[in-house]
């Protein structure tokens, strides 16, 4: 275990008839050279078991958890299981110090996300992808900032949090409660201001939850899913579906945020780094999620930047950009890899959805603009005219701009262009709109013969004949018709 720590392993694998091995840098590596036989696996397990209680039924353990602590080196969340009829280990080391949104290399969204009041904050990911850990470090942030009791429920505690600016009551399912259900219902009537859970695995567990974050609690709790969009769709078929139109609204009132996460190795290999996809609800967010419109809400994400959102894309070609993973391991990790690809290639900027999926004109993208100062529509320039080097409103480079042309005032005198005369402007030309077909004013001008004076009666043509009779001529006279289209495409 000592030496597994050494390497920086994250965790370690016991089994009876193979080596020790230990996951570093994401990649499981041997420790040891000699297998294990099962008495040694079983004497491990008894080492590590909590209480004479559980050394005295090993025998009849199938799978237990639990914590152990080697002092002055770590802790380790321990899961006992048998195969094959013996007894295997894997142990999760647990750092001595409690992991800081700075030492994560978390974005700064999370100080705000960790200032909330009230709501549901969901940390969502799959197995290993450093949930605990981020969990940890909101919790180390209000605890070293704000005067809050801080209730948590894990199984079992990973991080010990000694009290600061906040008190911390850290309770161990199956130690300190009898489940999570239990210990939440009773941490309502504990005065709590944060509530943290270390896992939502069922459906009354959730309900329970989503009451604590209406009646005012900021509540933080993890789940096994990829994205925020995968959440939501988790969270609603927990439930039947008589049930889901309920847990819809319910679940639009109390969300507050959502961070997905996953660890990828650093460029160089050595260590990982976490990219992560956030998104903060915001009142456009609560219509879609009440609508059941879930599949908007990505290109909502990956527009949402002003409110500290952003998508695993964009985040991914940030750290790519920073040099801190390489391009083929954040596009294999990439949610689209081909759009990934792509819009990395183009290079656009974080601020029109740089490195992000491309700008579609969406309802999303309607809701957001709503919300933004309103700007005037972005000029369209002649080639000619765009600056070297930038690009345009929808991320296209522009053509180089020609050589400058010489000025008039170093021309020779014959040289300069002279500026064309042009006759005055008719009322409606200066407004920008060429002549009416049918004239303008009280009367319309004649379409035949000569045409006269402005603002003077027209002398009226002869009527066309037709085939037809005119629906619109009564009494024999002529209708604006007969004078005007007739006239001017014939009967």
């Amino acid at each position: 275990m000592k030496a597994a720590v050494e390497r920086g392993a994250s965790d370690i694998h016991i089994k009876a008839g193979d080596m020790v091995r230990v996951r570093v840098d994401g990649r499981l590596q041997p420790l040891s050279k000699q297998p294990l036989t099962p008495e040694q696996t079983r004497s491990i397990a008894l080492q590590l078991l909590g209480t004479d209680g559980e050394r005295a039924g090993v025998d009849t353990l199938t799978d237990h958890d639990c914590s152990y602590t080697l002092a002055g080196i770590a802790r380790f969340r321990v899961n006992i299981l048998r195969q094959r009829n013996a007894f295997s280990l894997v142990l999760r080391v647990i750092p001595e110090s409690v992991p800081t949104l700075a030492s994560l290399g978390l974005p700064t969204v999370f100080e705000r996300i960790a200032a909330m009041e009230r709501g549901m904050v969901l940390i969502t990911g799959v197995t290993g992808s450093g949930k605990s850990s981020t969990m940890a470090a909101l919790i180390h942030e209000i605890n070293s900032f704000q005067e809050k009791h801080i209730v948590t429920l894990e199984n079992p505690i990973e991080f010990h949090h000694a009290d600061r600016k906040a008190s911390v009551t850290q309770r161990e399912v199956g130690v300190d409660t009898d489940s999570f259900r239990v210990g939440l219902r009773a941490a309502l009537r504990q005065d709590p201001d944060v509530i943290l859970i270390g896992e939502m695995r069922d459906a009354e567990t959730i309900d329970t939850a989503m009451k604590a974050s209406e009646t005012g609690h900021l509540l933080i709790s993890s789940l096994h899913t990829a994205d925020a969009q995968s959440t939501i769709m988790r969270i609603m078929s927990m439930f039947p579906p008589e049930e889901q139109a309920v847990v819809r609204m319910r679940l639009a009132d109390s969300l507050q945020a959502v961070v997905s996460q996953r660890l990828l190795p650093r460029a160089g290999g050595r260590g990982r780094v976490v990219a992560c996809e956030v998104m903060i609800v915001t009142g456009a967010i609560r219509d879609f999620i009440a609508e059941g419109k879930i599949a908007e809400i990505r290109d909502f994400i990956a527009d949402g930047a002003q409110y500290g959102m952003q998508t695993f894309d964009q985040h991914l070609a940030e750290l790519v950009g920073a040099g801190l993973v390489d391009f083929e391991v954040a596009k294999a990790a990439s949610t689209k890899p081909a759009d990934f690809e792509l819009d990395f290639r183009m290079g656009r900027d974080r601020q029109t959805g740089a490195y992000g999926s491309m700008r579609k004109t969406s309802a999303s993208q309607a809701t957001l603009a709503s919300s933004e100062p309103t700007m005037a529509p972005p000029r369209v320039l002649m080639p000619d005219m765009q600056p070297l080097g930038t690009a345009t409103p929808l991320g296209v480079p522009r053509i180089p701009t020609p050589a400058a042309p010489i000025p008039a005032a170093a021309m020779p005198a014959a040289a300069q262009p002279v500026a064309p005369v042009l006759p005055p402007l008719s009322p409606l030309d200066a407004d920008g709109l060429g002549d009416h077909p049918l004239g303008f004013g009280d009367t319309l001008p004649p379409l035949r013969g000569a045409t006269p004076a402005f603002g003077q009666p027209a002398e009226a043509p002869p009527a066309p004949k037709v085939n037809s009779p005119n629906p619109l001529a009564s009494n024999g006279s002529d209708s604006v018709f007969s004078t005007g289209f007739e006239g001017l495409f014939g009967s």
